[in-house]
């Protein structure tokens, strides 16, 4: 069994999470990601804003110790929102799942929002099992796939038991 954890991001950090952004099997899912995948000044730009904004928590996932992705909490027009990026050799053993539950156990706010590309069932599955309910599709543009694609919003609400 894997033992996945989060971690404040390093600089050592960069080149594993622009390369991870590259994958284009992984841009596919993803669909809303950066229009010029190879541009590492727009990168550099980007998480060097991410880091620097006080509403902004940007981690590094970790298995047993060494790289598998990175998980973001971020404000978007007043809403809390996740976002989960799982290297491609980190998929399929519950990396993600496991990472969803750290970030919703130290993300007090509620509800929570997380969007996911509809042709991501892996994304969609991951964010249903941990308790996500969809609030709405829309027809968004995929620079990764350079046409509009379906966006779905998924919202963790409060339950009686706090969670």
């Amino acid at each position: 069994m894997s033992h996945i954890e989060l971690r404040d991001l390093d600089d050592d950090d960069l080149d594993a999470i622009f390369e991870m952004m590259r994958d284009a099997e992984a841009r596919a899912l993803a669909a809303f990601t950066a229009d010029d995948p190879d541009d590492r000044e727009a990168f550099d730009a980007w998480i060097a804003r991410e880091r620097a904004a006080d509403d902004v928590l940007y981690q590094v996932v970790t298995e047993n110790g060494g790289f598998a992705g990175t998980a973001a909490v971020f404000t978007v027009d007043g809403d809390r929102e996740v976002s989960l990026w799982i290297a491609r050799h980190a998929w399929g053993r519950g990396v993600a799942t496991a990472a969803l539950r750290l970030v919703m156990s130290r993300e007090p706010v509620r509800p929570l929002f997380a969007r996911a590309a509809g042709h991501n069932a892996a994304a969609i599955a991951v964010l249903r099992g941990s308790g996500f309910a969809e609030v709405s599709r829309s027809s968004v543009f995929a620079p990764a796939l350079a046409r509009e694609a379906e966006e779905v919003v998924f919202a963790l609400v409060p339950t009686l038991d706090g969670v």
